[in-house]
C-alpha cells in the first residue's frame, strides 16, 4: 500500500517513468484501429437519430402489464412500420411507455392508437399521440453545429495565445479523435442519438480540452530553456510532464466519472430510456475518450510536431553525443582500471577523453620546463665554482674538478688519468728505479 500511496510523488521526482512519447506508434496504432472501426460502422450503418431530428409521431401511455414485443406487434399490425422505437419509462406501476413511429397521416394514427389501447388494455383517451416535424431537429442540429464552430475557434486562439500553435493543433487532433469515437460507438452500438445527446457531446469537448490544458501546461514548464543544455530532448521532457500530471488526470477523471456512472445506472435501471440517459451515456463515452486521448495522444502529437524545429533536431543530436560520450568516458575508465589501477586509470581515461592533443600539450611543456631547469642548474653550479676548480680548457666537459688539497692537472694534449691517494705519482717520461 505504501507503494501505491507513493507513486505519485515517485513519477513527479522521476524516480518511476512510464514511456508514453516513446511509444507513441504502439498508441497511434491502437487509435488508429478504433477509429477505423468508428469511421466503418458510421458509414456502414449510420446513426439512429430520434423523433425530434427525423420527425414522425409519438404516442405515450402508462401500462405496466404491457410487454415491449406485444407493444411493437401492435403497432405493426395496425400499419405504424416495423421499425417503431418503444421504450419503457419508469418502474413499477408507473411505469409508462413512448413509442415513436416515422410520420404517420390521420388516420393512420387513429389505427395505432386503437392497437395500442386493445393491446394494453386501456382506453383510447388515455393515449397520448403527438406529431414532431423535422424542422425542430434540423434547427437543433444547425445551431449545435455553429456552437461547435465557434468553440473550436476559440479554444484555437486561446491556446494559441497562451501556449503555442502547435499545443493548440495536437489539442484540437486529440479533440477530433474524441469527437470520432465518440460517434462511432453510437452508430456501433445503435444508440439513439436525441437532443440531450447533441449537448451532451458539446459537454466533453471542454472536458477533454481541460485535462489535455493541464498536461500542456507543464509540458511548457518542463521545456522552458531547454535549448540551452543538453540534458534531455523535448520528448523526454514531454514525457516526464505526462508521467509528472499523470496521477492528477487519473484521479480528476475517476471523480468525474463516478457521478456520470451514477446518472447513466439510475437514467437506465430506474428511469427507462430518456433525456437523461442519453445525457449520461455520452458524457461516459467522451470522458473515458478525453482521459485516454489526452494522455495517449495529444503529448506524444504535441511531440512529433516539435521534433521537426531544426532547434530540437540539433539539440536531439547534442543529446545522444553526450549520453554516448558519457557511456565511451565509463567505459574506458572501467577498462583503465582494470589494466593500470583506479587512480592512474582514472587520470589516464580523463586525459584521453580530453584528447591526445591535450596529453602530448602537457608532455611538451614538461620537456621544455626540464630543459630550463637544467640550464638554471648548471649556470648557478659555475658561478659558485672557486677560480682554481673551474674546468681547464683540455678536460672535457662534464668532468669532475680535483680534490681539495691535491695538485692540479697538468694541461696537456689529453687529460691524464685521475690517480687516488694511494698511487705514488711520478715524474712523466721517467721510468722507476729498481
Amino acid at each position: 500500500m505504501s507503494r501505491l500511496g507513493n507513486i505519485g510523488g515517485r513519477l513527479y521526482r522521476g524516480e518511476v517513468s512510464i514511456e508514453f512519447v516513446a511509444r507513441k506508434r504502439r498508441w497511434y496504432t491502437i487509435s488508429g484501429l478504433i477509429l477505423i472501426v468508428s469511421i466503418t460502422a458510421l458509414l456502414v450503418r449510420g446513426l439512429d437519430y430520434s423523433v425530434d431530428f427525423k420527425g414522425g409521431s409519438v404516442f405515450q401511455f402508462t401500462a405496466p402489464a404491457t410487454s415491449a414485443a406485444q407493444i411493437s406487434n401492435a403497432v405493426d399490425a395496425a400499419g405504424g412500420g416495423n421499425d417503431a422505437i418503444v421504450q419503457k419509462v419508469g418502474l413499477g406501476s408507473s411505469a409508462s411507455w413512448e413509442v415513436q413511429t416515422e410520420k404517420l397521416t390521420y388516420s393512420e394514427q387513429t389505427k395505432v392508437q386503437d392497437a395500442l389501447a386493445s393491446t394494453a388494455h386501456v382506453s383510447f383517451n388515455s393515449i397520448s399521440a403527438s406529431f414532431v416535424g423535422p424542422s425542430w431537429g434540423s434547427q437543433i442540429s444547425e445551431k449545435a453545429l455553429k456552437a461547435l464552430i465557434a468553440f473550436l475557434i476559440a479554444i484555437v486562439i486561446y491556446l494559441s495565445i497562451a501556449f503555442e500553435w502547435k499545443m493548440a493543433s495536437a489539442a484540437l487532433i486529440a479533440l477530433a479523435h474524441d469527437i470520432v469515437i465518440t460517434i462511432g460507438v453510437y452508430a456501433l452500438t445503435g444508440f439513439q442519438v436525441s437532443p440531450a445527446t447533441v449537448i451532451g457531446l458539446l459537454t466533453i469537448l471542454g472536458y477533454s480540452l481541460y485535462d489535455t490544458v493541464v498536461v500542456f501546461d507543464k509540458v511548457r514548464e518542463n521545456t522552458a530553456g531547454l535549448l540551452g543544455t543538453a540534458r534531455s530532448t523535448y520528448s523526454q521532457a514531454a514525457n516526464l510532464a505526462l508521467n509528472q500530471t499523470l496521477v492528477r488526470s487519473i484521479n480528476t477523471s475517476l471523480i468525474a466519472l463516478l457521478p456520470v456512472a451514477a446518472i447513466l445506472v439510475v437514467g437506465v435501471g430506474l428511469l427507462g430510456s430518456g433525456e437523461l440517459k442519453d445525457l449520461a451515456l455520452v458524457l461516459f463515452i467522451g470522458m473515458l475518450s478525453g482521459t485516454y486521448s489526452s494522455i495517449f495522444i495529444a503529448t506524444p502529437a504535441l511531440a512529433d510536431l516539435k521534433e521537426r524545429e531544426p532547434q530540437y533536431k540539433a539539440l536531439a543530436k547534442r543529446v545522444a553525443l553526450r549520453a554516448s560520450g558519457g557511456r565511451a568516458a565509463a567505459r574506458a575508465k572501467a577498462k583503465a582500471g582494470k589494466t593500470v589501477g583506479s587512480g592512474t586509470g582514472t587520470a589516464g581515461t580523463d586525459m584521453l577523453a580530453d584528447g591526445g592533443g591535450d596529453l602530448g600539450g602537457v608532455a611538451d611543456q614538461d620537456a621544455v620546463n626540464g630543459d630550463v631547469d637544467l640550464a638554471a642548474a648548471g649556470l648557478a653550479a659555475t658561478q659558485t665554482d672557486p677560480p682554481d676548480e673551474r674546468v681547464p680548457a683540455g678536460r672535457p666537459a662534464g668532468t669532475a674538478a680535483p680534490r681539495s688539497g691535491a695538485a692540479p692537472a697538468r694541461p696537456g694534449p689529453r687529460q691524464q688519468p685521475r690517480r687516488t691517494s694511494a698511487t705514488k705519482r711520478r715524474p712523466s717520461g721517467k721510468k722507476k728505479r729498481r
